[in-house]
């Protein structure tokens, strides 16, 4: 059941997350909004509501979830050995689209760990998810509010495409501000790791932490990445996604859209609006303006392929500074094809 906010006045909000925070504590399953996706919710702290949270899903049980806290001093109730570092990072970037990986307390149910003995967590920059986590006094464990392997929900009605009627309430608040999901820095190494990139960028974190170095499995795609929702196939739309990893392929791919055309099948392309011309004889064209736009709008773009039942979709690389990082990393886990 869709809940739109946006069309209630404070009162009336505010009774909606109160009934929401109620199915929380009381074992249910709520989708909300965050700043960077829909999020898939439950009592981060009770066994059965987080395996709720896998089945809906379909998640794997060894993919870890992260727990999200209304505010810092909350993650003294679930971590231990706190570094000064993570007090910093917290005073600097929260509420906002940074995961830190912490050593948790035994309050933590190993099933959000996958067994770790590191807990994912971070506060979130919405006022809507920061509410609930008040109202239900509980930290509320949240991967993205899709079917594992689809495209991130960053709408309402993305999440009711994939769940449905499968969970109990979802939570209204219109499109996310990011876009794509949070930086899951792991503060347990030194220098401090990123395991996965995301609306925070590896040039912030520099500036306070100095040195941080970027997983392996970010430089070789090979590699197993042991951060939350990189242990898997993501984000992919149902078409066969093409990724052009040269900055410029413009030939390459209009050649290509020509080879899948005499195929029989139809083309879809991602780029630059002043390439859309250049593009104009694939069958849908969307277009970004900058690198900003593109991360909002990447999942909800790949999803509007699908409905619009395109066979391939042709995306061309982005330098990997700042947001990029995140939106190369996000597209070659989406990509049936490199190039």
């Amino acid at each position: 059941m869709i809940i739109e906010l946006s069309l209630m006045n404070k009162e009336q909000r505010e009774q909606v997350i109160a009934k929401a925070a109620e199915q929380i504590r009381n074992g249910e399953v709520v989708a909300f909004p965050t700043e960077t996706v829909y999020g898939l919710g439950a009592n981060g702290l009770d066994v059965s509501a987080v395996r709720k949270v896998f089945a809906i899903k379909r998640r794997p049980l060894d993919n870890p979830v992260i727990l999200h806290v209304s505010e810092p001093d909350a993650v003294k109730d679930i971590c231990r050995d706190i570094p000064l570092e993570a007090w910093d990072l917290m005073e600097r970037f929260w509420p906002g689209p940074l995961t830190l990986l912490l050593p948790k307390k035994d309050v933590v149910p190993d099933e959000v760990t996958a067994g770790s003995s590191l807990v994912a967590v971070r506060c979130p920059d919405s006022e809507v998810a920061r509410a609930l986590i008040r109202e239900a006094k509980v930290p509320i464990a949240a991967p993205s509010a899709n079917r594992s392997g689809r495209p991130s929900p960053t709408r309402a009605m993305h999440v009711n495409e994939d769940l449905g009627d499968e969970v109990t309430m979802i939570l209204d608040d219109g499109p996310t501000g990011i876009g794509l999901e949070s930086t899951v820095l792991d503060l347990s190494m030194s220098p401090p790791m990123i395991l996965r990139p995301g609306g925070l960028s590896r040039e912030d974190l520099e500036q306070v932490l100095g040195v941080v170095n970027l997983a392996p499995g970010l430089i070789d795609m090979e590699a197993a990445p042991p951060a939350p929702g990189m242990k898997y196939t993501h984000y992919a739309p149902e078409a066969h996604l093409v990724l052009y990893e040269d900055l410029y392929p413009f030939e390459a791919m209009r050649n290509r859209i020509t080879e899948e055309h005499e195929k029989g099948n139809s083309v879809g392309v991602l780029c630059f609006a002043d390439q859309a011309e250049f593009f104009s004889i694939a069958d849908i064209v969307l277009t970004y303006t900058d690198l900003i736009e593109l991360a909002q709008n990447l999942f909800a773009n790949l999803r509007i392929f699908d409905e619009k039942k395109v066979d391939v979709i042709l995306v061309a690389g982005v330098s990997e500074s700042d947001i990029g990082l995140a939106i190369m990393n996000r597209l070659r886990k989406a990509a049936s094809e490199l190039r």
